[in-house]
């Protein structure tokens, strides 16, 4: 099972245009992830920088996996993201080189944690 880190950060999920540059508030040192496809432009970032304006879902908290995750590993965001779901608990995933994300409503994030923990997984503070 894996080890989870709860990080302090709120973040948003925001949606933009595909054909939209990058915008400026876009930014921060913790977690910012911005994806680019044919049919959007999806950001996630601090919910603070947010402008109202913009189409986004908020209040979101992370759990991340301590990393780095060799590439050869498999079933770690399946043996969280599963009893996650078998619990109803709604997620936003993300992958990058080192490490997964899950994103968890802030309303869900105790029960998220302790349906995780009765998993088997294990917390560490941030």
């Amino acid at each position: 099972m894996s080890n989870l880190i709860l990080l302090k950060q709120r973040v948003a999920v925001c949606r933009l245009a595909a054909d939209e540059a990058v915008p400026s508030w876009a930014k921060g040192d913790e977690l910012t992830v911005i994806t680019r496809t044919p049919e959007e432009l999806s950001i996630v970032c601090d919910e603070r920088w947010v402008p109202v304006h913009i189409r986004a879902e908020n209040g979101w908290r992370i759990l991340k996996v301590q990393g780095p995750l060799d590439f050869n590993q498999v079933g770690v965001l399946s043996a969280i993201a599963i009893p996650l779901a078998q619990a109803g608990v709604s997620i936003f995933a993300i992958s990058t080189f080192d490490t997964d994300f899950i994103l968890v409503k802030e309303s869900s994030l105790t029960q998220a944690m302790n349906v995780l923990l009765s998993a088997g997984h294990k917390f560490e503070a941030e």
